[in-house]
């Protein structure tokens, strides 16, 4: 049984945030007024204005950082453009960490700490506009054991999904007033205690559903003042995973995933399947360049699945060592890169399903210690990617346009246990 509970602000933080101006296009993006352009303006809705906050400064290309957390919850930053770092406070120490490439969310496994990077792209579909302000930390979401965290697409407008699936809570947090400064839950829902997800999509947000034995069921969307909208129901058995593509929100389910779109005012859903006949293990863990169409997943020890949502299609691409962990670059290319089971950093043409270039085993002493391989977390933006090696201590930043070339070892000020990169 489901039960609202009333709406209250968690943690007040100061933070002065500011402004917009004008944007810089981007090549990778849809032209203004094309079919590509109303089709992805609909997963979330952008708002008025540019994601502009008062008291941010707007600049003219992505302030690209990584955000490192250790085991203790001490915080750094590294400035990828200029090498300067910060220390911008710490937090109670994480069990694991997801970002939506400005916040960084923190389970500690009894709440959820929350870290501002203070750097973020404006996605405004024909074009981007970048921003910087003080990096701080926020606060907590209060909950139950291990947390479950949810993304969107823009870091001040829609919001975050917490669900805690040994209470069975589900949490749509405000992204606008985490740009200022603010933890606000709009809504928190009591359901049963089930391994659940809420994933936020316009203005509210999809909450798992469980059948009468107490098996995920499928999906159900809540508006902004929690109720669920009366026929905004879509069945997805097992539901695991969940991302926001250019397109919409997937969700995994058993038989392929759920697509989720926003469209005047309310939730569309799409089924796209696994193509038949294959035996490959199903995707629950989706990953993506952000505000990109297509997202990766693991297919157990035997490869990968990539997703586009786009063209509604899945694509299994078999490899011959098991990997860890995959992201696809959504690019030109079909790029997507993996982390293996040696520590090698692997890059494939996606569309042609071939391996096209790997590292030497860079994180073998990570990957051989579960402890340090939980920690392990793969970014890709347009030009890099970043892969933490906890064991070693460094980031790795990887050309993988270029050979899988490394380009750098950085030191963060921080050890990077956890890592992510932010101002995307």
């Amino acid at each position: 049984m489901r039960t609202l509970r009333s709406i209250a602000p968690l943690v007040v933080v100061a933070l002065i945030l500011t402004g917009c101006a004008g944007g810089t296009d981007d090549p990778d993006a849809a032209p203004p007024g094309s079919a590509a352009t109303v089709e992805e303006s609909s997963p979330q809705e952008t708002g008025s204005g540019h994601g502009e906050i008062e008291g941010a400064e707007e600049v003219a290309e992505p302030q690209l950082h990584l955000v490192s957390i250790d085991r203790t919850g001490a915080v750094g930053m590294l400035n990828l453009l200029d090498g300067t770092t910060t220390e911008p406070g710490s937090i109670d120490p994480p069990t694991a960490v997801t970002s939506d490439g400005r916040y960084l969310f923190a389970d500690t496994g009894a709440g959820v700490e929350i870290v501002d990077s203070g750097v973020w792209t404006w996605d405004h579909v024909d074009h981007f506009h970048y921003y910087r302000t003080s990096p701080s930390v926020l606060g907590a979401v209060a909950g139950e054991g291990p947390a479950v965290v949810s993304t969107s697409g823009n870091a001040t407008t829609g919001g975050t999904g917490v669900f805690f699936p040994e209470s069975g809570e589900a949490v749509l947090l405000s992204n606008e007033a985490l740009s200022e400064g603010r933890i606000e839950e709009v809504f928190r829902l009591e359901t049963e205690p089930h391994e659940g997800l809420a994933a936020p999509l316009g203005s509210g947000a999809l909450v798992t559903t469980v059948d009468e034995a107490g098996a995920v069921s499928g999906v159900e969307f809540h508006g902004a003042d929690g109720s669920p909208v009366d026929g905004a129901t879509a069945p997805c058995a097992d539901a695991q995973g969940a991302a926001t593509t250019r397109i919409g929100v997937v969700v995994g389910c058993a038989d392929g995933v759920l697509l989720a779109t926003y469209e005047e005012g309310e939730p569309q859903f799409e089924r796209i399947a696994f193509p038949e006949g294959t035996q490959a293990p199903r995707a629950t863990d989706f990953r993506g360049r952000k505000g990109r169409p297509a997202v990766a997943a693991l297919a157990g020890d035997q490869g990968f699945w990539l997703l586009d949502t786009r063209a509604r299609e899945w694509q299994f691409v078999p490899t011959d060592v098991p990997l860890v962990q995959v992201s696809a670059a959504s690019d030109d290319d079909s790029h997507v890169v993996a982390v293996d089971r040696q520590g090698r950093v692997r890059v494939y043409d996606g569309e042609a399903g071939a391996e096209i270039a790997a590292t030497d085993p860079l994180l073998a002493e990570a990957v051989a210690t579960p402890e340090t391989a939980a920690g392990i977390e793969l970014t890709v933006d347009r030009e890099r990617a970043y892969v933490n090696d906890p064991a070693a201590g460094v980031v790795h930043e990887i050309d993988y346009r270029g050979d899988a070339r490394v380009a750098r070892s950085l030191d963060t000020p921080t050890t990077p246990d956890f890592v992510a990169e932010t101002g995307r």
